[in-house]
């Protein structure tokens, strides 16, 4: 029997995906549930596993578009499971058995022609000479041939030497020029159109503030092994910090959690954070639900998961859809400072930055402290200054003052030790 593949559904909105990957090859035997391919949607990258045991037939080429709905492969179910059997193991032995004397006897001869070749070779070409296609290119080009380095045989300059060539005083030649172009995934092409959409279509400003980080490093250092030992290994970082003084800032300034729709605006009384992370696929902005209603641990918790599904490819489109406000962190690349670009719809980002010690003042002391610059990019279509910078200074608040505005002044109790 052959049963015929076809491309399922990955959302509603979606319609078509490209073959990213074929893990198997044409005429290969695969398991019913075994991974033969993986397809990019305008969303995410998903693994399609074989609906049937049996030898598959390609129909579908990596690179392709393929709609959703079309076959892209065929199993022949009525094939059962290639066994192992030692009879071509011994044949192979015997073969290599009766090549063993011919490559003696044929060694000599193979011997003569190579002690010959330099020979012909010395009587043609002169060390360095160009071929009269690569002379003829090199006279066009006012190029000298004792400039360049030849790639051919005992360094004959080629017709590709003297196309690669640069007429300039005293540019070196020979080197790599070569160049590759490849198609960009179906994801990559979707996340290019979204910037894109954001910078043309909303009003974008910027805005940037910076944030002493020396309470949260306390509170790290001070219970971060017993938290770790206390959750199961699950880290005390700074995304959970920061996460909740987002959830805290947006409920003091709700026009930062809304959105454009038309010439309405959708406010939300719940605050789903997309948290930006980087997977083999490219970036991914998995959403951490009600994150307003999360402890640290579950913050932690489920920021850790999203991100182990990005890293092994197994992002779903669900994972990845809302979203009313994002976080991303430059800092862990060694970005200093930067202008995050919005997430559409979402009216608002913060991007968070390296930690540097820096010298500020402090009581009218200098002093030296962890310093991180944030920065919060948002439409100005429906988020005015006094809203966008009076967020931001509340999470600087927050995260300056963690125990007693994100803790209620007991650190143990909220982090569940």
């Amino acid at each position: 029997m052959i049963l015929e593949m076809k491309v399922p559904s990955p959302g509603e909105s979606i319609k078509e995906v490209e073959i990213a990957t074929w893990l198997v090859k044409n005429g290969d035997y695969v398991e019913k549930d075994q991974a033969i391919a993986e397809v990019d949607s305008d969303k995410a990258t998903l693994e399609l596993p074989a609906e049937a045991s049996g030898i598959i037939t390609l129909k579908a080429e990596e690179g392709d578009a393929v709609a959703v709905g079309a076959v892209i492969c065929l199993i022949d179910t009525s094939v059962t499971k290639p066994g192992v059997t030692e009879s071509p193991k011994t044949e192979s032995v015997k073969v290599a058995e009766t090549k063993v004397p011919e490559t003696k006897v044929v060694e000599a001869p193979k011997t003569d022609v190579i002690a010959e070749t330099p020979k012909t070779s010395e009587k043609t070409y002169a060390t360095g000479s160009p071929s009269p296609a690569a002379r003829k290119i090199l006279d066009e080009k006012n190029i000298s041939p004792a400039d360049i380095i030849g790639s051919g045989k005992s360094g004959r300059i080629t017709t590709e030497d003297a196309l690669n060539a640069i007429p300039s005083m005293g540019t070196p030649t020979g080197g790599n020029r070569s160049s590759e172009r490849t198609k960009l995934s179906m994801l990559r092409r979707k996340v290019a159109e979204r910037l894109v959409v954001a910078k043309n279509e909303t009003a974008m400003l910027t805005t940037f503030n910076e944030v002493n980080m020396t309470p949260i490093n306390t509170i790290r250092n001070q219970y971060k092994e017993e938290f770790k030992t206390k959750h199961g290994g699950l880290g005390l970082g700074y995304m959970s910090f920061f996460t909740k003084a987002v959830t805290r800032a947006l409920q003091l300034f709700p026009d930062v959690n809304s959105m454009m729709d038309g010439d309405y605006k959708v406010a939300f009384d719940f605050a789903d954070i997309s948290i930006a992370v980087s997977g083999p696929k490219g970036l991914m902005v998995p959403v951490v639900r009600n994150a307003e209603l999360l402890t640290f641990r579950g913050i932690e918790a489920e920021i850790k998961r999203l991100a182990l599904r990005a890293r092994d490819g197994q992002i779903s489109v669900d994972d990845m859809t809302g979203g009313t406000f994002t976080i991303t962190n430059g800092g862990v690349f060694g970005s200093m400072l930067s202008t995050p670009i919005i997430n559409p719809p979402q009216s608002g980002i913060l991007g968070m930055h390296n930690i540097i010690e820096r010298p500020i003042a402090v009581n009218g002391k200098v002093e030296i402290h962890p310093m991180m610059y944030v920065a919060l990019s948002y439409d100005h279509r429906i988020i005015d200054g006094r809203e966008s910078v009076g967020f931001l200074v509340a999470v600087k608040e927050a995260l300056e003052n963690p125990l007693e505005l994100l803790m209620s002044g007991n650190a143990k109790k909220t982090l569940e030790l």
